[in-house]
């Protein structure tokens, strides 16, 4: 058993011939930046000699009302604005998470501070701990030396001037008298 051969089926023309696409070339709309085919929208020439293609007599007349594309949700500009079409396979890009880097501070050195952070817990309490108790010694002692200043009506000092302490009008004086 052997089958005798069907003739397949002829295809369509359209697959079958390659015949070379017609180029049409369009303009892209100022306003809307939609494509202007041949036949459709209005020219515009501003008095410095710009061109401007619109897609219809509303584009030209919203471009003419200085109103801003990107603030009309059915023009291009909103769309790129609001990030709407355009769907990217990656999804979102990937931001690098930021790497820890540690410089050396004004009073110690990088080799320094790598040491004090190898060390235990227990050795940095115990080493801030009398750190602490230095600087309150050191606290304690202050407040003795500022009692002795002198006390009585010299601590005023000179009186004010009535009137707010305002400069008199002399010879430096600028403005109105």
């Amino acid at each position: 058993g052997s089958r005798p051969k069907v003739p397949e089926p002829p295809k369509p023309r359209s697959l079958d011939c390659k015949a070379p696409k017609m180029v049409i070339k369009t303009d892209l709309c100022a306003y809307t930046e939609y494509r202007i085919y041949p036949g459709h929208g209005e020219k515009f020439i501003a008095k410095d000699a710009k061109v401007h293609f619109f897609i219809s007599a509303k584009a030209d007349a919203l471009f003419h009302q200085r109103i801003k594309p990107v603030k009309l949700r059915w023009t291009q500009a909103w769309r790129r604005m609001n990030k709407k079409g355009k769907v990217e396979e990656g999804g979102k890009k990937k931001t690098r998470k930021a790497q820890k880097f540690q410089k050396a501070i004004v009073g110690l050195s990088l080799d320094d501070l790598k040491k004090k952070k190898a060390q235990k817990p227990e050795l940095r309490q115990a080493r801030e701990a009398a750190a602490k108790e230095a600087k309150q010694r050191a606290t304690q002692k202050k407040p003795a030396a500022k009692v002795a200043a002198p006390k009585g009506k010299a601590d005023k000092g000179a009186k004010l001037p009535k009137g707010g302490g305002a400069p008199k009008a002399g010879k430096d004086f600028k403005g109105k008298k």
